[in-house]
């Protein structure tokens, strides 16, 4: 069994003793050990600003010494809004007639990678609909061969990582033949009545079927996973500690935990009431308050922070956990090469050009990071999680952040963004440890000289 909800709720009801007890949850925190179950009913009940930005330091120590100030981005690229689900809170469901649907053929999805390549991204999230039958996965299949063989100028979709309906064995085994990079499935919501309310049909509503894909994932050899919680669907305490209790389930069967946590918060979607009106509407201080539990419960776990948010909460969210962001993104099939689409799977909350936000992103101190290095060097699942957990993963990250940076300078920035940045890189590279610093240094002097893709 992957959860106990009895358990969850047992947890949700004790009692906590108060300031010491936060004390130590913190100081067992900053250990990179993780967290359990009462550990975040402790920090979930706190109310005292002290208390708070207690939390919230902790939170900043432990994404520093792990991930430093680099940030990963990526976009979305969705190739089909068909689904065979009836999920009420999303845009694509099945019987939704308020938007208009589409699959985009090859070329389609070439011209769309295009757009994202010409304006410098390097990884991409590749989304479809859950529509059912061999075909829409040979469609998949078909997509990721496509994505990865655009060239435009200098640059390429380095790494596809893919966010599609659960397979079985075999056909993880095939996506993982394909070459992708991360298999990312969010679970919604784990309470398991809820999940049957808001799941109306479709394959997706076999509440057990999804949550053990990843099993079935990892099973089949794909050891870097991301799951997450469409927070607002249910009581967010309860969501954490049973996302807690699918990590550790995935840590004591494979070894390893998943790779990447999403924290997507519920927007307005066309054609959905239930979208507009969460029935467990989470505030953003208690979003502040999420992003910070789950960097202090699952350290080594990259956090990714969507559009779905707004720039003042993506920078809120920056110190307190977030490593990786989506930029410049749209949510409809199509959307890069028409800006007046209007068939998206929800609604934006940073819509600003991937120029913008980087610069942004600099203007913070944090250093935009296209790396791909780990996925072709081998460093995934637990290779890559023996790295993470004692924060040695930053002496192959740090420098491989600049270089991916340096090029994006170089080759896509304005002129405004590329100065400040090329000002930043200098100093981060001067602030790293000595071996990293002169990985860096000699990395840079080759993407300088025109070298691309430079990676340790």
């Amino acid at each position: 069994m992957i959860l106990d909800e009895n358990a969850i709720h047992r947890s949700l009801t004790a009692e906590v003793s108060g300031r010491e007890e936060v004390s130590d949850v913190l100081a067992k925190a900053l250990e990179l050990k993780g967290l359990d179950c009462r550990d975040i009913n402790v920090l979930a009940g706190i109310s005292d600003p002290e208390q708070i930005d207690a939390m919230y330091a902790a939170a900043r120590e432990v994404k520093d010494r792990i991930y430093g100030r680099r940030l990963v981005l990526f976009a979305p690229l969705y190739v089909s809004s068909f689904c065979g689900n009836e999920c009420i809170y999303c845009a694509f469901r099945a019987g939704n007639r308020a938007i208009k649907r589409r699959a985009l053929t090859q070329d389609e999805i070439a011209s769309e990678t295009g757009i994202l390549v010409s304006e410098g991204h390097k990884r991409v999230l590749l989304v479809a609909g859950e529509d059912h039958g061999d075909d829409g996965f040979r469609y998949v299949l078909r997509a990721l061969e496509t994505v990865y063989g655009v060239r435009r100028g200098h640059g390429g979709i380095r790494r596809v990582n893919v966010n599609i309906a659960p397979l079985d064995v075999g056909g993880f085994r095939e996506l993982k033949d394909s070459g992708i990079g991360t298999y990312q499935l969010f679970q919604e919501t784990y309470h398991s009545k809820t999940y049957e309310r808001v799941h109306r049909g479709g394959r997706k509503r076999d509440y057990q079927w999804r949550i053990t894909a990843m099993d079935r994932a990892m099973e089949a050899g794909i050891d870097d996973v991301g799951i997450g919680v469409l927070f607002g669907l249910y009581d967010w305490r309860f969501e954490i500690m049973a996302m807690m209790q699918h990590v550790r389930h995935l840590e004591g069967a494979f070894g390893t935990g998943p790779h990447t946590i999403s924290v997507p918060r519920l927007e307005p979607a066309s054609g959905s009431k239930l979208a507009g009106r969460p029935p467990h509407p989470v505030s953003d201080g208690d979003f502040r308050k999420i992003v910070a539990i789950l960097r202090l419960a699952v350290p080594y776990t990259g956090i990714i922070m969507s559009t779905r948010e707004t720039p003042e909460m993506r920078r809120d969210t920056f110190s307190l956990g977030v490593s990786q962001i989506s930029a410049g993104s749209r949510t409809d099939p199509g959307g890069y090469g028409d800006a007046r689409a209007e068939n998206g799977q929800f609604s934006l909350g940073d819509q600003r050009p991937l120029d913008e936000v980087i610069r942004d992103i600099v203007s913070l101190g944090y250093v935009p990071s296209f790396c791909t290095g780990c996925y072709r060097l081998g460093r995934t699942g637990k290779d890559f999680m023996d790295l993470a957990k004692p924060g040695e993963i930053r002496r192959h990250c740090d420098p491989n952040a600049v270089s991916t940076f340096m090029e994006y300078c170089i080759d896509y920035a304005s002129a405004e963004t590329a100065a400040a940045g090329i000002q930043l890189i200098g100093r981060m590279t001067a602030e790293m440890d000595p071996p990293a610093g002169r990985k860096a240094r000699e990395m840079l002097e080759k993407v300088r000289g025109g070298a691309r893709d430079v990676f340790c």
